[in-house]
């Protein structure tokens, strides 16, 4: 290997590189951003989970086990359920994370010395987020009961003497804390956000840099049916990695499906055109295939890291979960687990639904606008 030749083509590419400053800041910028972004925005501690309550005879006594709860710092007291159902029903539609469900004859059996039983209903679908919260409510339950004997506890002497309290907790949905139950659907929407938008950043690229997209620019094709025509074929092939995530998650890693397949491909769409839209979007930007692949990967870390696909949102930092509320991941994996795994219906899962059909109108329709304003 001849060393002069080799400094040749080393001065070269650098030459190249320094010609080419957007791919150069985005080289060094983007992992400086995102270093510093997801340090301060990953965390694993889930705290303050959205805690429904019904209580079915309001007492003293059950005020201090709710109390008690929130105390731990696992819980927040966000509504009161007007009865069982409702409060179950609160946990299917994903508005709150648990359900303390006291019963009418609690504070007569512990007045009475007796055990008084209620019951915690926690969301387990993630595993991560629930099992702190599953292992706090533990805590205070043995606490109560060591307060009952005599013993310190977190009821100090106001409890001695009384009964114990029986707090049974009930995890719904993944019962068995099964990491591929929770995992398996977010990576379907995973799947289709990574290969779509990076098939499609390439698209508008690919054919500049061929010397093709003048001859399609010259035929009676439309600007808007060029993009649509683009994205039409991906659209099958997004259904057809859904269908066989699906399938293999079922057979391999015995991942129920509890609600409507229906309801799942419909909504499936608009996430679906989402990221073919900001495919598209990130090739009228990019001026190559360079850059164009520099795009999806910037944006495929936010992604998966800030949507709660791996990470409890819930436990990330304010600034972090208004960044997650700008990626249209974050409602799709709400729509995946909430049909997969909790039986949701569109009833429940509305808002995700109209926000994502208004991510895939606003990316497509700003791809089909800046199409044209790079023609001009």
């Amino acid at each position: 290997m001849n060393r002069t030749r080799l400094m040749a083509i080393a001065r070269k590419e650098l030459r190249q590189l320094r010609r080419d400053p957007p791919t150069l800041g985005m080289m060094f910028g983007v992992p400086v951003i995102q270093l510093l972004l997801f340090g301060f925005a990953i965390r694993t501690d889930v705290r303050d989970l959205p805690l429904a309550i019904y209580d079915a005879a309001p007492s003293s006594e059950s005020r201090e086990l709710a109390a008690r709860l929130e105390a731990t710092g696992n819980y927040r007291i966000a509504a009161r359920a007007n009865g069982y159902d409702e409060a179950h029903e609160w946990l299917t539609e994903g508005r709150v994370r648990a359900a303390l469900i006291i019963p009418p004859d609690y504070a007569r059996r512990l007045l009475r010395g007796e055990r008084a039983p209620a019951q915690l209903l926690i969301d387990a679908a993630d595993p991560m987020a629930s099992q702190s919260a599953i292992a706090a409510a533990g805590t205070l339950a043995l606490a109560t009961l060591d307060a009952a004997t005599g013993t310190a506890s977190l009821l100090e002497p106001a409890a001695r003497g009384r009964g114990s309290i029986d707090l049974r907790v009930r995890p719904l949905y993944n019962p068995g804390l099964r990491t591929p139950t929770y995992i398996v659907p977010g990576i379907i929407g995973v799947l289709l956000s990574l290969t779509l938008m990076l098939i499609t950043s390439l698209a508008l690229v690919r054919e500049r840099e061929r010397g093709t997209l003048e001859q399609l620019i010259v035929t009676p094709i439309t600007r808007s049916e060029l993009m649509v025509g683009k994205v039409a074929p991906y659209v099958v092939i997004g259904y057809v990695q859904m269908t066989a995530v699906l399938l293999l998650g079922w057979l391999v890693f015995d991942v129920p499906v509890r609600g409507s397949l229906t309801l799942f491909y419909v909504i499936s769409l608009a996430f679906i055109i989402a990221n073919l839209g900001l495919g598209l979007f990130f090739s009228t930007v990019a001026r190559n295939q360079q850059q164009a692949m520099m795009l999806g990967f910037m944006f495929l870390l936010p992604n998966i890291l800030l949507s709660g696909f791996m990470f409890p949102r819930e436990a990330m930092p304010e600034a972090a979960q208004w960044l997650g509320a700008a990626l249209p991941l974050t409602y799709y994996l709400e729509v995946l687990r909430g049909i997969i795994l909790r039986d949701a219906g569109l009833a429940a899962l509305w808002q995700e639904t109209a926000i994502l059909a208004g991510f895939a109108l606003l990316l497509l329709g700003g791809s089909v606008v800046r199409f044209s304003k790079t023609l001009e």
